[in-house]
């Protein structure tokens, strides 16, 4: 078997395979703090992109915010993840342009299954929306060790 070197800085490693993510990319998802099980990513809320015909944020926008963090968690404890179940509980709406955060944190990692959890906050601190995911391990980064 051949080793495999491990990664130093992790959270630039992560951040690096995100830069040839055209999906997060073209949607402006930026990646903040990374630690080992945790991430966060944020947009900026931009009412003639982001706000549906009753002027306030889509939902939509909302939901593939949320599904943006979870790949950078799995990766974060060195897990190639893919969405099983996705719930979203909608607390308040966005009416105004803001910074939406997600800030998420593994519940549970097995070796196929990985539980995540997750809260939207806006710029003002306020809870906008609550995560909870199922996500399947499709494969390792052998670089990345599952803790540090």
């Amino acid at each position: 078997m051949i080793a495999v070197e491990q990664v130093k800085d992790v959270p630039a490693y992560i951040r690096q395979m995100y830069t040839d993510n055209n999906f997060m990319t073209q949607f402006g998802v930026h990646i903040g703090e990374i630690k080992c099980g945790s991430a966060e990513v944020s947009i900026d809320v931009d009412p003639a992109k982001h706000f549906n015909h009753r002027d306030i944020c889509h939902g939509g926008v909302m939901l593939a915010l949320a599904d943006s963090v979870l790949g950078v968690t799995g990766a974060s404890v060195g897990a190639v993840v893919a969405t099983l179940n996705f719930s979203m509980n909608f607390i308040k709406g966005v009416h105004e342009p803001t910074t939406l955060t997600v800030r998420s944190h593994i519940k549970h990692s097995g070796h196929s299954t990985m539980v995540i959890e997750a809260e939207m906050t806006d710029s003002k601190k306020n809870l906008i929306g609550t995560i909870l995911t199922t996500m399947f391990v499709v494969d390792r980064f052998k670089e990345i060790p599952a803790k540090w």
